[in-house]
């Protein structure tokens, strides 16, 4: 039996690269495509709609965080078998989304991460600039450590997830900023989901969604914050919510 595989996007301002990223998308794989706005300020949600995409509306600006819990509250409700998280700022390679959707349907891996970092010079060259990629690497070694894993790109923006790992993660407790992706992959691997990744190629570009400096060094604390709170889960000296199982 064939797969469901839909893909959500959680968007604001996306009106300049909506259809490019589009465009990467094989059709023959995908049979739905969700793009929840965040109250964008341009025409996203008028394009979208133009496009044919099922378009879901925040009537005010929620987060980052809070945008993926309608997107995949939405997908879930729309009984996908496969999600695919894919930002619609043309900053990933929709094209491999068949390749990773394999993975899934082979049942090798829950989660597959697609990486942007493949070699420091090719993610230089492609524009990510040096004080993210320190901080990406020093992050993300972290995270190996404490989640006992061997991802290279802890922090991209193109994930896919089975239906069953959306159905046991309880996210809504999550955040609703962008440390959201951390908590999400530290739930997944707390309830023993098998985590991959793969290279994809990136752009960074005026049009592609960024956070600043200031933000970047917000995200990098909570990013360590969520180490801890898994560690002192792990060893039963506390709990907390985001490692609750959905009901």
């Amino acid at each position: 039996m064939k797969s469901k595989l839909i893909v959500i996007m959680p968007a604001y301002n996306a009106e300049r690269t909506l259809v490019k990223t589009l465009n990467d998308i094989p059709k023959d794989c995908v049979d739905e495509i969700i793009l929840v706005d965040d109250c964008s300020t341009d025409n996203t949600v008028s394009l979208a709609r133009e496009l044919g995409l099922v378009v879901m509306t925040h009537k005010e600006n929620t987060g980052y965080g809070a945008n993926q819990k309608t997107c995949y509250d939405g997908a879930l409700r729309r009984d996908a078998d496969i999600v695919v998280m894919l930002h619609p700022d043309y900053q990933y390679d929709g094209r491999l989304i068949p390749y990773m959707k394999g993975f899934i349907e082979k049942d090798i891996c829950d989660v597959i991460l697609g990486s942007r970092i493949r070699t420091r010079k090719e993610t230089l060259e492609c524009g990510m600039p040096l004080y993210k990629y320190i901080s990406n690497r020093f992050l993300t070694m972290v995270e190996n450590i404490v989640l006992g894993q061997n991802i290279s790109d802890f922090h991209t923006g193109f994930r896919m997830y089975s239906r069953k790992v959306l159905e046991t993660i309880n996210y809504d407790n999550n955040s609703n900023d962008f440390v959201f992706d951390t908590e999400f992959l530290a739930q997944a691997v707390y309830f023993n989901f098998r985590v991959g990744d793969v290279p994809v190629p990136v752009r960074y570009m005026d049009e592609a969604s960024s956070i600043n400096f200031k933000r970047s060094l917000q995200y990098g604390v909570e990013t360590l914050l969520v180490m801890a709170k898994f560690v002192l889960q792990k060893l039963s000296i506390t709990s907390f919510p985001i490692f609750e199982q959905r009901t």
